[in-house]
């Protein structure tokens, strides 16, 4: 999670004149050129229709990969409000014996998110876990270098984990290779996987915890290419560190899933770069490689263009085509039979409480920090993006939300209960409705033009299918601004049954967003159940949309 310092890195890059806009990822002739991402892009755009009907060809055969249900994680950080009046709140009336918020744990359980990376983020690359066990009131307050805070360290480890069990998700733990060793890293992952007779499980177990936690998965480290990162280092140096890191955790427990840290994004001056000098020196101990970005409709990314910021999910595709082929690069020159998958591990709109007190914690403890307010485009763009990590499922198997309560989130809360903001929607339908395997569509929709980017189609659609009990899945997209347009569905196998579910999000005013006063401005509507007949399905999505649809087997 970036700091203050990262726009400071951000504004500074930008005047030496590195690119900085996530359309420069993209040449007028991405939407087929790309030999990782192309057959998913070209796929989206082949025939281009310039007819008024986007047609949309399904068959139950044709598959991207099955879907891992971590596609669809998120993200709690020990940033402003999200752990403490966020999911954790002692002496609210809100809250359980144990302290956890009621409200959110409801909500959260129900959405059924499936992993959540924590403790960060920034934060982690200089946080102690030691200091967040044990006994509550021996433990320490400490000043949050990342973000100027005070942690009162009353929520650690064994309260997340607790947490977790609570809401029904796996923790997805991040280590601290900033300041932390990696002796430091395998330490914790004793602490929360061995049984007993050890040092580390041992003392776990004196704190209260007899069954150890058995996580599974672990990210090394957070942004150490960053200049803002406690701890920044080489690309070779981290490489290094996060090998002896897997080697020393892998000791303590072989079945771990590793995440080496990737580039921050397509905005720094070592991207893609700094990913190949790590994996030269890590590929064969870790399983992952850790993506981060963050969309924005700022003036120097999209010139506040609506339009080019809702064809912005197509840079996320590049973004990931190109860290693919780096990977892969690797893979070949070591000769590896081991192909790295992708985890997308930070990923939102952002662009609003980036400065000033919005990232300064002024030695509070916490303070209301990247507090974000979405509106309905922000919601479109993230349902964009779900559309993008869906047709990437066969290299990207965990991604996050960053993040999940008042920090740049889907949910807000105050002391008398919470709010869904507008991107809350799209997310819940992916957590709700996709399921099974990703279909590869055939997509021919009309496009238009956007500076830099080239032809971007109107209508952009992801879907699945679950073989398990036959249900179908599809999201629509609706880039135009202005117009409605017709689409029909061709099945091409064999005819849906029934529609379960059909919702759409829209509204006349793009910039709309709720707020604890008015909670509905931007929320689903019912979408008129379409028919099917002689194997096609035909609907209308207004402009300005996105749209989700289930049908039965």
């Amino acid at each position: 999670m970036p700091s203050s310092d990262r726009r400071q890195f951000l504004q500074q890059a930008a005047s030496a004149g590195i690119a900085l806009s996530s359309s420069s990822l993209l040449s007028s002739s991405v939407l087929g050129e790309s030999a990782s991402s192309g057959s998913r892009l070209s796929a989206q755009t082949s025939a281009p229709n310039t007819g008024d009907v986007v047609r949309v060809y399904v068959d139950s055969r044709r598959v991207i990969a099955p879907l891992d249900r971590n596609l669809f994680g998120s993200f709690l950080e020990h940033l402003g409000r999200a752990i403490y009046e966020g999911i954790y709140e002692p002496g609210s009336k809100l809250a359980d014996a144990n302290g956890f918020r009621k409200d959110v744990l409801s909500e959260i359980r129900q959405m059924g998110v499936p992993i959540i990376r924590y403790p960060g983020g920034n934060f982690v690359s200089g946080y102690n876990w030691l200091d967040g066990v044990g006994p509550k009131e021996s433990r320490p307050r400490v000043l949050d270098k990342a973000w100027d805070s005070i942690n009162s360290n009353q929520f650690g480890t064994n309260e997340f984990m607790a947490w977790c069990k609570a809401v029904g998700t796996e923790p997805l733990m991040g280590l601290n290779l900033g300041t932390g060793t990696a002796e430091d890293a395998a330490a914790l992952v004793e602490y929360c996987n061995t049984d007993q007779g050890t040092k580390w499980s041992d003392l776990r177990r004196k704190h209260g915890f007899a069954e150890p936690y058995k996580v599974k998965q672990w990210c090394l480290g957070n942004e150490m290419d960053g200049p803002w990162q406690i701890g920044h280092m080489t690309a070779t140096e981290y490489g290094m560190k996060a090998q002896d890191a897997a080697r020393q955790m892998r000791y303590v427990d072989p079945s771990l899933q590793l995440i080496a840290c990737g580039s921050s994004g397509p905005f720094m001056p070592t991207y893609l770069e700094w990913d190949r000098e790590v994996l030269e020196q890590c590929y064969d101990y870790v399983d992952g490689l850790s993506l981060h970005r963050y969309f924005t409709n700022a003036p120097a990314d999209t010139g506040g263009d609506s339009s080019k910021f809702l064809a912005m999910n197509l840079s996320m595709e590049q973004q990931i085509s190109e860290t693919l082929a780096v990977c892969d690069l690797v893979r070949g020159h070591k000769r590896s039979p081991k192909q790295l998958w992708l985890s997308f591990d930070e990923w939102n709109v952002w662009y609003r409480a980036r400065a000033g007190d919005a990232v300064h914690g002024h030695h509070q403890e916490a303070p209301h920090l990247l507090e974000e307010v979405y509106n309905l485009e922000d919601a479109l763009l993230v349902g964009g993006l779900v559309n993008s990590l869906l047709r990437s499922a066969n290299r990207v198997k965990v991604a996050c939300l960053a993040q999940l309560v008042n920090v740049i989130a889907p949910i807000m809360t105050n002391e008398n209960g919470l709010l869904r903001q507008s991107i809350y929607y799209p997310y819940n339908w992916a957590l709700q409705y996709a399921r099974g395997s990703v279909l590869n569509l055939l997509v021919e929709s009309p496009t238009y033009e956007v500076a830099k980017m080239g032809q971007v189609p109107y209508i952009d659609v992801a879907g699945t299918m679950n073989p398990q009990d036959g249900k179908v899945g599809l999201f629509v997209l609706n880039r135009d601004l202005s117009k409605a347009h017709v689409v029909e569905i061709n099945w091409q196998d064999k005819a849906p049954g029934q529609v379960l579910t059909s919702s759409v999000l829209t509204g006349t005013d793009l910039k709309a967003f709720n707020t604890f006063e008015a909670p509905q401005k931007v929320m689903p509507q019912t979408f008129a159940k379409p028919s099917t007949n002689a194997g096609r399905t035909k609907f209308e999505v207004p402009a300005r949309s996105y749209t989700v649809i289930q049908w039965s087997a």
